[in-house]
């Protein structure tokens, strides 16, 4: 494939490479947050305001949400790579979006605003709300800055560019 059908296609699909690592980021973090914060450490469960055994059912119901988000994710990466138009920059772009937004979005509207659930059950749960928060922001940030550098006109430019 020449280095301008190449440009094309980053142009064709900047958007679907996005969201195809958003969505992927969003159940990369979500299995992580399960895997290790509710079933090794057993810190809390999705929904922790009534039994143990609604606990792990939430658990269950956020683990196959999270699981779809993932396959839709690769779905949508297995079609952009057949057509030619995967953009790895850009594609991990949306990976931390999703990853960093999912985490963010945890710590302050479930862990704070709805109290679904705290991270950990302990005295001074500010530490591991700011570790965390600040986590996810650190992530969003990286995410935000690969996006800026892979957008729609830096594609433009670069084939103009490679055109002369």
């Amino acid at each position: 494939m020449t280095t301008i059908n190449a440009h094309k296609n980053k142009q064709v699909y900047v958007s679907r490479n996005l969201l195809s690592g958003f969505l992927f980021g969003i159940g990369l973090v979500a299995f992580i947050d399960e895997t290790i914060f509710h079933q090794l450490f057993r810190w809390h469960h999705f929904y922790d305001k009534s039994t143990t055994d609604i606990g792990l059912i939430s658990d269950g119901i956020f683990h196959a949400i999270s699981w779809f988000a993932t396959i839709a994710g690769l779905f949508l990466l297995a079609d952009i790579r057949r057509k030619s138009g995967f953009w790895l920059k850009r594609w991990m772009g949306g990976l931390m979006l999703g990853a960093g937004g999912f985490q963010l979005y945890d710590g302050i509207i479930q862990h704070k605003l709805m109290r679904i659930h705290q991270i950990r059950y302990v005295e001074n749960v500010i530490i591991y709300d700011i570790i965390w928060n600040v986590i996810a922001a650190i992530i969003l940030i990286i995410g935000l800055y690969l996006t800026v550098r892979t957008s729609n006109n830096k594609i433009k430019a670069e084939a103009i560019t490679n055109e002369r």
